[in-house]
């Protein structure tokens, strides 16, 4: 990233290749929608060439990616208030998410615990949802989510803490609920 910041533009296709990836993952995690997802994708690297000269070398560059990120959802979310999808759709867009190298008993109640907790992931208050995101499946260190979120690496701690509490609530109330 320094060299891009330095004006070496070609350097970007390297940062894009290293990380367009998790990128994805984490807005298709937020958001729930592919397409949504790629354009996010390309809007980030878009702003990292626009705002290369706000780059600070001494911090992690992935710290400053992702509040570019964060920040580029934001806006996107604004665009788009309320839009909530459901598993049957996610399915749909992003096809079934248990194995398909399981069993038929072990593919159902993969899919099964998988669709519990996308429900319950859903039904986590969006900042919630987010550090679980950035700390569980882009496996981002807390400094760095610190960085993200502005905050201390206690905060995080203690946020990370309370949304797993949080989802662990919700997923044993849906699972109890689907057994009545």
């Amino acid at each position: 990233m320094a060299q891009v910041s330095a004006g070496e533009l070609a350097k970007l296709a390297v940062l894009f290749e290293r990380h367009h990836r998790s990128l994805f993952r984490y807005f298709v995690s937020l958001n729930r929608d592919r397409e949504l997802s790629e354009d996010l994708v390309q809007d980030v690297f878009f702003r990292i060439l626009r705002y290369r000269a706000s780059y600070d070398p001494s911090k992690a560059f992935a710290a400053w990616m992702y509040q570019i990120a964060r920040r580029a959802n934001m806006d996107r979310g604004r665009e788009r208030r309320g839009e909530v999808v459901g598993i049957e759709e996610f399915t749909t867009r992003h096809g079934d998410p248990a194995s398909a190298e399981a069993g038929p008993e072990e593919h159902a109640a993969m899919g099964q615990n998988l669709e519990l907790l996308d429900r319950a992931l859903a039904l986590l208050p969006k900042d919630k949802r987010e550090i679980l995101i950035l700390s569980r499946f882009q496996e981002l260190k807390y400094e760095d989510i610190a960085a993200i979120l502005d905050c201390e690496v206690g905060t995080v701690k203690v946020r990370v803490y309370r949304a797993m509490r949080a989802l662990e609530q919700i997923y044993f109330a849906l699972e109890k609920e689907k057994a009545s």
